[in-house]
Formats: structure tokens, sequence, C-alpha cells
């Protein structure tokens, strides 16, 4: 099920795509007339961004209503859903960028073969994702709240070290050409609820089978938990681990 809130993702969590700005300008440098797959494009800003340079763009996403809004915001720009480990396209791409997508994709393998037959030979792919240790202490604080409140945590994401994503890139076939493993501490935009608005807009699938009256204490429990030693000059932080990779296909 679809359970993505295209608004509330760009009222409250707009630095998902803010923080992707860098990412094509310092790493992906897209030139005018290029074909670039944007995988995982959400709402589509970074994807129109791509375009303005004069790229011939798509962007994909396994959401319904992340395109929906995407294709409303910016018309002019190809988008289709399509699921990391299953799309397939009529042409080869000059580059594949994607940011924070990937680590949602636990198939990794299946994905990374998907990528490495759109590009074409010497195509370059330019990503971003969840490192080892993203968001550690809201993860390892939910699951023992979780655990108090007699629930089970399963854990859901891939957030990979470098030596590890990197390895199975060059299994499939890829060049690696750069890599960055940095913390990046992010600053969620209400710290009154910060930390227990981000858990609803990307950790709904730990809530599952959760009665909403026991998942909102369990929200409201790990952002009283937390908020103290997260907040820094008044405002809130998310524990960030990011993994940026350029890899050439070979």
């Amino acid at each position: 099920m679809d359970k993505w809130n295209a608004d509330l993702y760009k009222e409250k969590h707009a630095f998902v795509f803010e923080y992707g700005n860098s990412l094509i300008d310092d790493w992906l440098q897209p030139g005018p007339g290029e074909t670039i797959l944007d995988l995982g494009c959400g709402t589509g800003e970074l994807t129109a961004q791509l375009a303005a340079t004069g790229a011939q763009v798509t962007g994909i996403d396994a959401s319904e209503a992340m395109i929906i809004s995407a294709r409303a915001h910016f018309p002019q720009v190809s988008f289709e859903v399509g699921d990391a480990t299953s799309f397939s396209l009529p042409l080869q791409f000059d580059a594949i960028f994607s940011n924070a997508a990937l680590h949602w994709v636990r198939e990794k393998e299946k994905a990374i073969a998907r990528m490495y037959a759109q590009l074409k030979k010497g195509g370059r792919l330019v990503i971003e994702m969840g490192g080892k240790g993203n968001v550690d202490s809201i993860l390892t604080t939910l699951e023992r709240v979780m655990q108090e409140k007699g629930y089970t945590y399963e854990p859901f994401w891939y957030f990979p070290s470098p030596g590890e994503y990197t390895t199975l890139l060059e299994h499939a076939g890829f060049k690696i050409d750069r890599v960055h493993f940095f913390d990046r501490p992010t600053k969620l935009v209400d710290p009154e609820t910060g930390i227990s608005d981000w858990l609803q807009m990307f950790g709904h699938h730990f809530f599952a089978g959760v009665p909403e009256k026991d998942s909102q204490a369990i929200l409201q429990q790990v952002q009283q938990e937390l908020a103290p030693a997260a907040t820094k000059d008044g405002s809130l932080y998310a524990d960030y681990v990011r993994l940026r990779v350029s890899a050439v296909k070979i």
C-alpha cells in the first residue's frame, strides 16, 4: 500500500531534496542533451532541477502519490511509477542519479542490476543514501519503547557501510570513482514534534498493526526521550549519516 503523504513530505521534510543540490552540482554535473534517470525522484524537485540544465530527464518512483504530485508541479518533465528492483525503460541513459532512495530498497542486488542494465557503457551512477549508523539514536530508542509497550520492532531500512555497497557495485560491473561517508546532523522543522513527525513520515511501516492510540503514545515517548540530547541552540536534529558514491559502468 502506498502510504506516502506528498504534502507532508514537502511541508516538513523538504531537506530530503534540498540536500541533493550539491549532489547534482558537485558530483553529477549534468550536461545539456544528456539522458538522465532520477531513480526514486519523490515529488520531483531535483528532477526538475536536472531538466533545467538542458538534460533529457525521466523521474521514476515507486509511490504513485509522489508521482502524481511531481506531474502536477512539473508538467514539463517526464515521470513514471516504477520499482527500483524491476523497472524497465526503453532507453539506456548517460547517467543515473538517486538521492535518499536506495536505502528503502532491501533487495539491493536487484536494484543495482537494473541500474547497470539501464546505463550506457561508460555511463555514470551518482547516488546518495543513508549509510551505516544513520538515525541510530531514533531507531534504538524506538525499538526499546516499542518493546516496553509489548510490540515487536522489525528493522526496515538498508544502511550499508561504504565497503559493503561499493563491493556490491563492483560485483555488478561498476568501477568506483568516488566515495564520501559522513555525518550530517539534519535540522527538523518543529522542535516540539520533529522526531515524531519524522517517524510518521518515514517510519509508518513500524506501526503496522499497532492501534492508533498506542502508536501515538510510542511516538510521543520517543520524542520526549530524544529531544534533550538532540536539541542544539533551540533546534532539533536527526543524527543522519550519509553515503555518497559515484561509479562508471565498464
